[in-house]
């Protein structure tokens, strides 16, 4: 089986290197890597080169935001299974890919395998801040607020041919759209590890500030709408209060 991993990267110079280097150093053998560059100017494409004998397909050139660029590495992307590895983030041990494959490899109904992510101190990253345990699959729970962390999901790629890729009308909730497009109106068979996959350094862009905060719960509502189902009463309050437990 072999496993897809896609980095879209923008001006990453300080993390891509620790990025590039968790993704080679996985011990599953059969990983086709993907780098798509927005052009970077601070010096990361200098980096990447340092590992193009290394790297299965790299893009440089220009997009429209992280979402086109993840959708470019997805177009290019020839295996059975598909992830996301964001500039920023890195696995959690050396034998995540090998344990995803092996969790699609029990059902070859399944379709797609998640776990939980800890978010780390951007710079000391082997400090936690807070962990994102997911549970077990339950997709009514999405009407309760719940979703799993996107970095640790991976899809067939069947299932991108099949239902689409990520939306273009979205800047900050285009992961939870397609999450609930895949999981909640297509109802593709999901597993979950339970165990650690990714680490993420805080700071993410649809957290950044208080307005792109209002912006992500209202993209949130707009993803239940453009799939026809109704957003669930509360939703920009629920989302926020499950993550509090994962403080503790």
């Amino acid at each position: 089986m072999k496993v897809s991993i896609i980095t879209a990267v923008y001006n990453r110079v300080e993390t891509i290197s620790h990025t590039i280097e968790s993704v080679l150093g996985q011990t599953y053998p059969d990983i086709e890597y993907i780098v798509v560059d927005g052009m970077s100017d601070d010096g990361t494409d200098r980096i990447i080169s340092k590992y193009s004998d290394r790297i299965d397909r790299q893009v440089r050139e220009k997009d429209h935001g992280i979402y086109d660029a993840l959708n470019k590495g997805i177009r290019l992307a020839t295996g059975d299974v598909v992830g996301l590895l964001h500039a920023d983030d890195f696995f959690a041990h050396r034998d995540v890919i090998a344990s995803l494959v092996e969790e699609f490899s029990i059902d070859r109904a399944t379709m797609g395998v998640y776990g939980d992510l800890v978010y780390v101190d951007n710079l000391e990253p082997t400090r936690t801040v807070r962990r994102w345990i997911s549970g077990k699959y339950d997709v009514s729970n999405y009407r309760w607020g719940w979703m799993p962390p996107h970095p640790t999901v991976y899809f067939r790629r069947e299932c991108y041919v099949q239902y689409g890729r990520f939306r273009d009308d979205f800047q900050l909730a285009a992961d939870y759209e397609l999450l609930l497009r895949m999981m909640m109106v297509h109802g593709v068979p999901m597993r979950y590890i339970a165990q650690t996959l990714v680490c993420m350094r805080v700071g993410g862009k649809s957290n950044a500030s208080f307005s792109n905060r209002m912006q992500a719960n209202r993209e949130d509502a707009k993803a239940w709408r453009v799939n026809g189902l109704r957003p669930p009463i509360g939703l920009r309050f629920l989302k926020p209060i499950r993550k509090i437990y994962q403080y503790f």
